[in-house]
């Protein structure tokens, strides 16, 4: 090839890999241009055009547009401006994706129905302050103007045990989400909008504030000392209605201590009151929260108790 060499479409088509009627496009519309034209008036292009549409090509396939790409041939913008405004551009396109591939996953995972699928995209798409508007309702409705007086003075956003228990539930969703996070935001935030599990942990705060409020002492919560009895029996296999499961009369006893005077004093009301807590506990929605918690969070999965709770339920019962 020398510098006096001109082509025809078809040739110039062939040199660079495109089709004729591409290398027609990219000629109307100005991004290479022909050097001259034969007696018949057809349109012949020198080695500068075989330059530029190897360049056009590159560019096309890191998806620019005609517009930038016009920019770019007439040296408007250098490469590197590309470059740094596609992977900007790419890295938004990634965060949709990963929001629709998120949004679709949690809508095949929890069968969704079409009004579900509206809730499950618009909860994808919250904001940072609008997730935290929602998380804020729930842990208020939980935990707001529940007394702490036993844990240490003062009731939600105080500084006791409560306010620390609604810091340890808040989730805080990265910057940079993975799609597991991201579904695991979609299905904790339509927990925290359902009012059954609001009221379920709505009781359990009130619960653990009312049995505590006579004795104005910290304690550990029913959790640790069902962990600590039960746990024992359930990994040595003892059956919950046997004569061997000792601990549950281990925890009514504790328990009627740490409730006295919430609870009426006829028999068989500790036990009673015992079993309506429990029974809550064992409610799947509960531990199933907090490990979607983790996952938001980027923490550790929290090791399963509910083997530990169901069977102190079904050995008070």
């Amino acid at each position: 090839m020398n510098g006096d060499a001109l082509w025809t479409i078809g040739e110039l088509a062939r040199r660079t890999g495109l089709t004729v009627k591409t290398v027609r496009f990219y000629s109307d519309q100005g991004i290479v241009s022909p050097a001259d034209r034969n007696p018949a008036g057809h349109r012949r292009y020198g080695p500068e055009a075989v330059a530029r549409l190897h360049l056009v090509r590159t560019l096309r396939e890191l998806g620019l547009g005609l517009p930038a790409i016009r920019r770019v041939v007439e040296r408007e913008l250098t490469p590197a401006d590309v470059a740094a405004a596609q992977a900007e551009a790419i890295d938004l396109q990634i965060r949709v994706l990963r929001l629709r591939r998120a949004v679709l996953g949690a809508v095949a995972r929890l069968g969704s129905t079409p009004e579900e699928l509206t809730l499950v995209h618009r909860l994808a798409r919250l904001t940072e302050d609008e997730r935290g508007r929602l998380i804020g309702e729930f842990l208020a409705e939980v935990f707001g103007g529940i007394g702490d007086g036993g844990f240490g003075g003062g009731g939600f956003g105080g500084g006791g045990r409560f306010a620390a228990a609604a810091r340890s539930l808040t989730p805080e969703l990265p910057e940079e989400p993975s799609v597991e996070q991201v579904e695991a935001w979609v299905e904790l935030a339509q927990l925290a909008g359902d009012a059954g599990f609001r009221a379920l942990l709505r009781g359990l705060a009130e619960a653990e504030a009312a049995e505590a409020a006579d004795t104005g002492l910290p304690r550990p919560g029913l959790a640790v000392a069902v962990r600590e009895l039960a746990g024992p029996a359930v990994a040595a296999g003892v059956e919950p209605g046997s004569a061997e499961a000792a601990a549950i009369e281990v925890l009514v006893e504790r328990y009627g201590r740490w409730c006295a005077g919430a609870v009426p004093e006829e028999a068989g009301a500790v036990r009673d009151r015992l079993a309506e807590r429990l029974g809550a506990m064992a409610d799947p929605r509960r531990e199933r929260y907090l490990e979607l918690l983790a996952v938001v969070n980027g923490w550790a999965a929290p090791e399963s108790r509910a083997a530990e709770v169901d069977w102190a339920v079904r050995a008070v019962a």
